[in-house]
Order: structure tokens, then sequence, then C-alpha cells
């Protein structure tokens, strides 16, 4: 009971009511400040399991590297500490490129020697990529294979330390400017390099005590020395199975649209195998004799524009082949030969694609040996036949309209 001073005979006071809208305003604030509270609880919470999962995840792939390089088979490159890598590249000033899976520096080791580091984004926590680069990379020692000297696994911080390569990629080298009339590489140069690749590959394939598959041959992940000697480059998508094996399993597609093998997309041409890089390896060796893209819009005839078919035209006519900077018959002779060595490995059919160590002999033979291989389909790749697997082949003919061309994505 309370009382009022103020009023006449000390009358009782009664409490003002609590309204309806106040008691609202209160639960609200109460539910409100509640709610913002678990909030900040389960960030924290999130960012605490997000920071031990990444490191988790680093752990485990450090102690996989580790344990790698302990099995049999490693050459066991250095291992660097990440400030060594920085110290190597000046703080990464010397930039050589960059790609989705990072970017490439110029450094130079202790000794003077120089090298090119490619230090990986941190996004990909997996580090599937680094794996595969450490593990394919280390089983090798060819001339034409590229030399990892080390890396660095630090936490999230990974990088790979190569020899460095003079003259950069081959896709510098053999895409002609149309306002020059020489080629930047002569026809018995670009013959040496088929055949270096070639036999890089032939090595991957049969040298190893594991059989290697790279997955990604293309003029940018061919790399050229001062003499401009080839090497493979770039194992990040490279599958290691045994010699026994025939057919490897992939969960999904690899490889660079233009250079990927169709039984790589379209399941029932046939198994994915060592004869998938034969056929990327025919691409890479009929865009160095074209001096262009297999496929191009942009040619003065609609004819040419997927270059496979209007060589072999050529070739099965036995015209004049056309090509840029034949001037002898020894040219014409490394020409016509890489010619019909490539387009036998484009063939669709991985069974009636020669093997590398065929494709090296028949590189070193005579051009009049090798017979004339069957004219290679060019396949697009469709929603549809992607859904079925079903692949088509493209007309035998090829028709003047060159909207046919532009609307579908080729990857023969």
């Amino acid at each position: 009971m309370c009382f009022c001073p103020d009023r006449p005979h000390f009358a009782k006071c009664k409490p003002e009511p609590i309204t309806e809208s106040k008691s609202k305003g209160k639960l609200i604030l109460i539910t409100g400040g509640g709610a913002a509270l678990i909030l900040i609880f389960m960030f924290i919470l999130l960012l605490c399991i997000t920071k031990k999962l990444s490191f988790c995840s680093s752990m485990d792939l450090t102690t996989e590297v580790e344990e790698f390089l302990k099995s049999p088979g490693s050459l066991a490159p250095k291992r660097f500490s990440y400030s060594e890598v920085k110290k190597i590249t000046n703080s990464f000033k010397n930039e050589l490129g960059k790609g989705g899976f990072g970017c490439v520096y110029k450094g130079k080791l202790g000794d003077g020697n120089l090298v090119a580091v490619k230090v990986l984004k941190e996004l990909n926590a997996s580090g599937e990529e680094f794996i595969n680069e450490v593990a394919s990379i280390s089983r090798t020692s060819h001339v034409n294979i590229v030399n990892l000297i080390g890396f660095c696994i630090e936490g999230r911080k990974r990088a790979l330390v190569y020899e460095f390569m003079a003259n950069g990629s081959l896709e510098n080298f053999i895409y002609d400017d149309k306002s020059l009339m020489s080629r930047q590489l002569g026809w018995n140069m670009l013959y040496k390099i088929s055949i270096g690749v070639a036999r890089g590959l032939e090595y991957l394939h049969r040298g190893c005590n594991t059989r290697i598959l790279h997955l990604d041959i293309k003029p940018h992940n061919i790399l050229l020395d001062e003499d401009f000697s080839p090497k493979i480059s770039d194992f990040g998508l490279a599958k290691l199975c045994t010699k026994q094996e025939s057919i490897v399993s992939l969960l999904g597609a690899r490889g660079t649209i233009g250079y990927i093998a169709p039984e790589v997309v379209c399941k029932n041409i046939g198994g994915v195998s060592h004869k998938s890089d034969v056929y990327s390896y025919g691409m890479v060796v009929l865009e160095m004799v074209g001096g262009r893209r297999n496929v191009d819009n942009g040619v003065s005839r609609n004819s040419k524009i997927y270059f496979p078919h209007w060589i072999y035209t050529r070739l099965v006519l036995d015209d004049e082949l056309g090509l840029n900077g034949v001037t002898n018959e020894e040219e014409n002779e490394c020409a016509r030969k890489m010619i019909i060595v490539s387009l036998w490995c484009i063939q669709t059919d991985p069974s009636t694609r020669p093997s590398m160590s065929r494709v090296v002999e028949m590189l070193e033979g005579k051009v009049e040996d090798l017979p004339i291989p069957p004219k290679p389909y060019l396949y697009s790749s469709t929603e549809s036949e992607e859904q079925h697997s079903s692949p088509k082949p493209y007309i035998d003919s090829l028709t003047s309209s060159e909207e046919q061309y532009s609307s579908s994505m080729f990857i023969t």
C-alpha cells in the first residue's frame, strides 16, 4: 500500500497500468538481444571451426606429402620454407605469368641458378593439384619433362620450384603473326619439338615405374629451354596408374577444350587411357603445323575453319600443302610427317590411335612409309549429347554455313 502526501487525506495511489505497447517493446528488445547474442556466438563458433578445419586440412596435406616423399620411387625434391621462397623470388617481384592456379615468378637460388616458382592460390583447400604435381613429377627424370627442384608447404601457403625455361611456353611461338611472311620457328625446329614432346609422353606412359597420364597436353603446358628443347609441364590434372591398367576412371572431365579427347567427355566412345594424351598431342602438333588454332572462325574461307579437315583434303589430293614457311623438300617432308602422324593421333576411336612409342617411330621414319589415316570426324559437344553420352559425327563434307561452326563447341 502506498500513500500520496500531496493528496488530501493521504489517499491511496493506484499504480499506473503498463500499456500493451510498452510490454511488446520490452519483449522485442529482450528477444532481439538474445537472438543477436546467439548469432554472435554462432559466428565465433563457425570461425573457430573453419580455422580448425583449415589447420587440419593443412596438417593432413603436409602429412600426405611427407608420407609420399618417404615412399619408394620418389626422387624427394628439396623442401623450402616460405621465407626461403620469398628470398628466392625477391619478394615475388618478377612475375612470369598467372592463371587459375596462381602466379609464376622468376627466381634465383643461392648457387645462382635461375628457377620458376609457381605460388598456388590458397583457395584450393584440398590441395589435390599440389599433390598431383609433386607426386607425378617427383617420379620422373627425363630430358623432355620439366624438373621439379623443390616445393614449399607451410600452412595454407604452397609453392613449387622448377628449373627455369628461358623461352617460356610453346604457345608463344606457334601461332603465326598475320603481318609476317615467315614463321617464328622454322620447320626443322617444329619437327624436333614434336619429337621431343612425343618422347616425353612416351616416357610418362612407359618409362616410369608408375604410368602417368598427363590429361592436359596443350601448347601452354609445353615449355622451351634456351635451345628450344621442349619439356612437358603442369601435372596438376595428372592421373597415376599401374602399367597394367589400360583404362582409368575419372570423376569428371579433365583437360582444356580443343585438346580433350572425345572419350573423356563421351564415355560410350571408349575408356580414358594413355590414348587420351595421344589425342591431345595430335591436336597440338596440328596447331604447330597450321600456325593457328585448329578451330578458327576468323579465316577467309569456311573450308578452313576446322584446320584438320582442310589439311586432310590437301594431303589426300596430294596438293601443295599451302603452309607458311615451307621452302624446300626437307621442310616439306617434315611437315607431311607431322600432318600424317597427328591425323592418326586424333582418330575418334582410341584403339585406332598409335601409342606414343609408335608415334616416335613414325616421326623418325620415312614419310613414304606412312599410310594415310581415315578422315577424322569433327565432334560438337551439345547438352543433349552430354546427357546421353552419345556424340554424332559432323557431316563429312563441310557446309558453307559459318553459323553451323560457330554455334557449337568443338572438342575433337
